[in-house]
């Protein structure tokens, strides 16, 4: 057998080992995505399980109910014996104002702690983590002392400052997190152009940052939002409550409404979840990256 021959029959046995090699590891590839995906699957339905519970519970007739089956009932009955309205009315007036107020306020400081280097920032640094270790429950007596003083017990304003309060280190730090992956280049190609400081903050830097303020939002939102023990300490009339403190009233000393009780939580559960479905598409961290070509 010549030398060339051998060669290429060598290289066929290579060929072929390489491409065996290859479908095995496709095989275990595509294995492994298949374990994944039922992983996902089993992990879903068992998060889904209460969930599903709860709606199923929101439509089955309540207590000396005459329906039969699944029936909206309950979602009449919440809102026309009870202040369910008035609360979740509340409840979306307090998150709304402590989302803006969070990010109006924190993206800007958030920006000083992502582009400032210096012992001031450092410490403003030290202070906002130590302020985020505290619990809240600390605050709480020292607050209801100050805020009865000011007349903000039983208020909805006083409830709005302490969230946004509570938000506001977490919230500071999110915002510089995502104001360090921006590339500095892109301010200092505005400061050429002529922009001030403020000006490249809001049109490049602030533009380039949806996701990271949207993450914020959220984050304040669902504090605020699902909030019980400051609006338990806080709030004391009906007209004043909020949408969990409302869902306590329900729980009585001899009988509960399970009826009313799953409808109230299943209205709770709606506004984040609409909040997701909407500002989901939004979220993305690409675009950044493309404004530096050619630099």
């Amino acid at each position: 057998m010549s030398t060339e021959t051998s060669t290429e029959l060598i290289g066929e046995l290579r060929v072929g080992v390489n491409a065996g090699k290859r479908r095995t590891l496709g095989e275990l590839g595509e294995r492994g995505k298949w374990w994944r995906l039922l992983g996902i699957v089993i992990i879903t339905a068992l998060i889904l399980v209460p969930i599903v519970a709860v709606v199923i519970l929101s439509l089955t007739p309540s207590l000396g109910s005459k329906a039969t089956g699944l029936t909206l009932e309950n979602y009449g009955d919440v809102f026309a014996q009870t202040s369910v309205g008035t609360w979740l009315g509340n409840s979306l007036l307090v998150a709304a104002v402590t989302v803006v107020a969070a990010v109006v306020i924190a993206a800007p400081a958030g920006y000083v702690l992502s582009r400032g280097r210096n012992r001031l920032v450092s410490s403003y640094a030290l202070i906002l983590f130590i302020v985020q270790s505290l619990p809240v429950v600390t605050a709480v007596i020292p607050l209801f002392f100050l805020f009865s003083k000011l007349g903000l017990v039983d208020n909805l304003v006083g409830v709005m400052i302490i969230y946004t309060g509570s938000t506001m280190s977490v919230a500071c730090w999110m915002m510089a997190a995502y104001f360090d992956s921006i590339p500095i280049t892109l301010e200092e190609a505005a400061w050429i152009d002529g922009a001030s400081v403020f000006g490249s903050f809001t049109r490049v830097v602030l533009r380039n940052s949806l996701p990271g303020i949207l993450s914020t939002a959220i984050f304040s939102f669902l504090l605020a939002w699902n909030d019980y023990l400051i609006a338990l300490v806080f709030l004391r009339s009906d007209e004043n409550y909020t949408l969990p403190i409302g869902l306590n009233t329900f729980f009585q000393q001899n009988q509960t409404n399970w009826g009313l009780v799953m409808a109230v939580a299943v209205i709770m559960m709606l506004p984040p979840i609409i909040v997701f479905a909407v500002l989901n598409r939004f979220f993305s961290v690409g675009g950044i990256g493309g404004s530096l070509a050619g630099r």
